[in-house]
């Protein structure tokens, strides 16, 4: 069982964040229920890479001294699955947003999906969506992107080492993806739809994997309160 030394020295948790909560509401959670356990009246608590709020899955969060090495946690490759909606769009490119756009799918066969998927492959420039939280003249993008504001934004150089089609139902398309840091699953959804002469968003997404850390060593935010409890 930890020790209110153990956290303070440091600590790396796995988190399987719940759909709805943001990044910052576990840390926050738990940095208060660390609190609370063993009176302790600050201690350091921070996640190694955001999760939106509609995604689930691998948040690693570190306590104490070990907050020092939350930017090498950041910079190492990442795994998603997920699931697309082919034949509309929407300006987050998720479903915070209601559709904006639908465009005919009948050309679309699995051929061409899975051919359009190996042009993603290797080092390409992506622009990350308006709705992100990404920092422009002191702002979050969304705080541009929700007032109405049109607001430029540069793309980037991202790295998608692996990108498979796990099942099509239907304009559903399942997909893992392992990238690096900075990728956004949203624009790349985005971009596939464009790549198909169509359309598509991103209607489900889950981190399963930080450079060695997995998902499946995670625990949830109850079960990590209870094993402080106990």
């Amino acid at each position: 069982m930890l020790t209110a030394e153990d956290y303070l020295s440091g600590q790396v948790l796995l988190i399987d964040k719940p759909l709805h909560w943001t990044s910052f509401q576990v840390v926050n959670k738990l940095r208060w229920e660390i609190r609370q356990a063993f009176n302790i009246k600050k201690i350091k608590v921070g996640h190694a890479g955001t999760l939106d709020p509609l995604a689930t899955g691998l948040l690693v969060i570190c306590t104490g001294k070990m907050t020092k090495q939350i930017d090498s946690f950041q910079a190492q490759i990442k795994e998603y699955t997920g699931t697309f909606v082919l034949g509309s769009t929407t300006p987050s490119y998720d479903l915070e947003t209601e559709i904006n756009e639908t465009f005919p799918t009948e050309h679309i066969s699995e051929t061409l999906i899975h051919n359009t998927a190996k042009q993603f492959l290797g080092d390409i420039e992506q622009f990350p969506p308006v709705f992100s939280a990404i920092k422009k003249d002191g702002k979050r993008l969304y705080e541009f992107a929700r007032a109405g504001e049109s607001v430029e934004v540069k793309s980037r150089t991202v790295s998608i080492s692996e990108f498979e089609i796990t099942n099509i139902s239907g304009l559903n398309i399942d997909f893992r993806v392992v990238c690096s840091k900075g990728t956004y699953i949203r624009s790349l959804a985005h971009d596939f739809g464009k790549s198909l002469n169509s359309g598509a968003h991103l209607s489900a997404l889950r981190r399963t994997k930080i450079g060695d850390f997995k998902v499946d060593d995670a625990v949830t935010i109850e079960g990590f309160i209870a094993k402080l409890k106990n």
